[in-house]
């Protein structure tokens, strides 16, 4: 089998982990929530008429405060709303599940051992709890 074929079935496993359940199942359900895609359209109307209002040449200023504060207002509630506080905890854990394969991949491909390296081995940036570069 070679590497393509490997990532395939990398790729395979990682749409049996339940990370990866959950993930999906959360994005569906923001995607199929209709309130939550009202708010989202809004939102995304809002920050377009910000955006043609600082562009004018002559800004009005109260306006662009008010389409600011209820920009933040509306995005304050679309990220409290549950179903997004459970799609963001998902896709964090999609995230780090993501980034600690491409470590691994990452560290073999600079020639630590297949077997042994692992994502808490790999370089944070600190040089305080580090053992050397290599």
């Amino acid at each position: 089998m070679d590497i393509i074929s490997q990532t395939r079935e990398l790729g395979k496993m990682i749409q049996q982990d339940e990370r990866y359940k959950v993930y999906v199942a959360a994005r569906d359900k923001n995607d199929n929530d209709p309130e939550l895609q009202q708010l989202i359209s809004e939102f995304n109307i809002m920050r377009s008429d910000l955006n043609n209002e600082m562009i004018k040449d002559d800004k009005d200023t109260e306006k662009l405060k008010e389409l600011d504060e209820n920009i933040k207002n509306l995005y304050n509630r679309i990220m409290a709303s549950d179903l997004m506080i459970a799609f963001n905890e998902a896709k964090s854990a999609m995230d780090s599940l993501l980034s600690e394969i491409n470590t691994i991949i990452t560290m073999c491909a600079n020639g630590e051992d297949p077997d042994t390296c692992s994502a808490s081995q790999a370089c944070t940036g600190s040089c305080e709890t580090c053992g050397g570069c290599h």
